[in-house]
């Protein structure tokens, strides 16, 4: 029999699977610069991770974790939730596995209860004004986004530009923003790191745009862009929070604002919820107090698949389209992929999780508040967020140490991901340093809010003593 590593109360795993881990861990591509958490998952339920360690000097040491993390913001209902296992097992057994080219009862069930008459989301979306879209990913739904945008200019049949449209030539993205890794999605990047030496968009001259990029919640800033592009602006995309640049929250009435401003301008609003989709103390965070925002194109993500496997929706006006079968794929609403999105939206709906979000909210913002960011001030410099959308900003010389600061929570019990900051902005705005996101799934009880934030306050305490 192989040997075994255990601690009582703890995950244990034989040699042969450690090795097999470690294997693993020299053949997936390292998207980390050779920094990533030396910890491997051996299983979990809810939000609790039994992992293991793989540094030398303690490979194969148990670890129990706390997930504040979500899984890149993505597992809404925690590992092993009951009600995927039931909609699993359902549409592995009677759904089909049908293309978009045939209807799907899976499907038609989502749909209706989404989008018909009284549907759940017949407030953002009124019946008859929407049409929908799936794929793999956010990237990939914010590719067709970026794509249904290019193509409102051309008329598909004669392929050339319809009347007035050729001066559109301009989309407005903002400081900090991201909305994907895909090449076509670089130039709504205004980051050096991501878009040096890869292909931009193409000249103005052969069918290209521009992309411009502003700060994001200045309205003096948005209103003065607006003036000085008017006629030239097709769209614009925003984060309705901005996750990436460190859980920014727009200034009341910023959202509904831009929404006027694009109206006005004839221009498309791209709505990007693909991270903010249920977790902001609402099923959308494009709102303004308590009311809907209107956009044009809404693309959703993350939480959409439950943690159970990755999806997207792209929710258009239906006067966007793409030319004749230019946006085919194979992963458009699949039956299980609609099985699993229906299922988990209800019972969401069911154990109103929403609401119980805006109690986990109130929670993390006065213990991220007082734990963090007043008690370690060499480490911390503010702390913003909603629902169960939280960002702790770093100190400079944090964030210049950000590995040994994540092994430090990990060690202590909590497992969190850094996003990369605003960076440097224009018009005199501070800069803004990497962020700690703290996103935990809406499964996460109160105990565990406050057991989560007892760790990282130790976690923290652990990398000030080290440094």
């Amino acid at each position: 029999m192989s040997a075994r590593v255990a601690t009582p109360g703890l995950c244990e795993i034989s040699e042969s699977a450690l090795q097999d881990v470690l294997l693993s861990q020299e053949t997936h591509v390292d998207h980390y610069g050779g920094r990533r958490l030396p910890i491997a998952c051996v299983r979990g339920h809810g939000i609790e991770i039994e992992a293991v360690h793989l540094a030398a000097g303690r490979r194969g040491e148990p670890l129990h974790l706390l997930d504040a993390s979500g899984g890149y913001g993505s597992a809404c209902l925690g590992a092993g939730h009951e009600a995927m296992r039931q909609s699993l097992e359902r549409c592995m057994l009677q759904g089909g596995y049908v293309t978009d080219e045939l209807a799907s009862l899976e499907r038609a069930r989502l749909l209706s209860w989404l989008f018909g008459d009284g549907g759940l989301w017949t407030g953002h979306f009124p019946p008859g004004e929407y049409h929908v879209a799936g794929r793999n990913s956010g990237s990939e739904g914010l590719e067709l986004a970026f794509r249904l945008v290019l193509e409102s200019r051309f008329d598909h049949r004669r392929l050339r530009y319809r009347p007035g449209m050729a001066e559109r030539n301009t989309i407005l993205a903002f400081e900090g923003a991201w909305h994907g890794w895909t090449s076509g999605l670089l130039p709504l990047l205004n980051r050096r790191h991501y878009t040096m030496g890869l292909p931009g968009l193409a000249p103005l001259d052969q069918y290209g745009v521009r992309v411009d990029h502003i700060p994001f919640g200045d309205l003096a800033a948005l209103r003065e862009y607006f003036v000085a592009n008017a006629g030239r602006l097709l769209a614009v995309f925003t984060e309705p929070i901005q996750g990436d640049a460190g859980i920014l929250v727009p200034p009341a009435g910023y959202l509904r604002a831009l929404s006027g401003l694009c109206a006005a301008e004839g221009a498309l609003l791209v709505a990007d919820e693909v991270l903010t989709f249920a977790k902001s103390g609402a099923m959308f965070a494009m709102r303004d107090e308590g009311d809907p925002v209107p956009a044009d194109i809404t693309v959703v993500g993350k939480s959409l698949g439950m943690g159970v496997l990755s999806t997207s929706m792209v929710i258009a006006r239906r006067g966007l389209n793409v030319r004749q079968t230019g946006a085919v794929a194979t992963s458009d609403l699949r039956p299980i992929t609609c099985a699993v999105v229906h299922d988990g939206l209800r019972h969401i709906v069911a154990a109103d999780l929403i609401g119980h979000s805006r109690e986990l909210g109130a929670r993390l913002s006065a213990g991220l508040g007082t734990e963090l960011v007043e008690r370690f001030p060499r480490t911390y410099t503010a702390a913003r967020g909603v629902g169960v959308l939280h960002g702790v900003e770093l100190s400079p010389a944090a964030a210049s140490r950000v590995p040994e600061l994540r092994e430090s929570l990990a060690a202590a019990g909590v497992y969190v991901e850094f996003m990369a900051g605003a960076g440097r902005r224009s018009g005199g705005l501070r800069y803004i340093h990497p962020t700690m996101r703290v996103a935990p799934p809406l499964v996460t009880t109160p105990a565990q809010v406050d057991e989560i934030i007892a760790r990282l306050a130790e976690g923290t305490r652990r990398f000030q003593t080290a440094s």
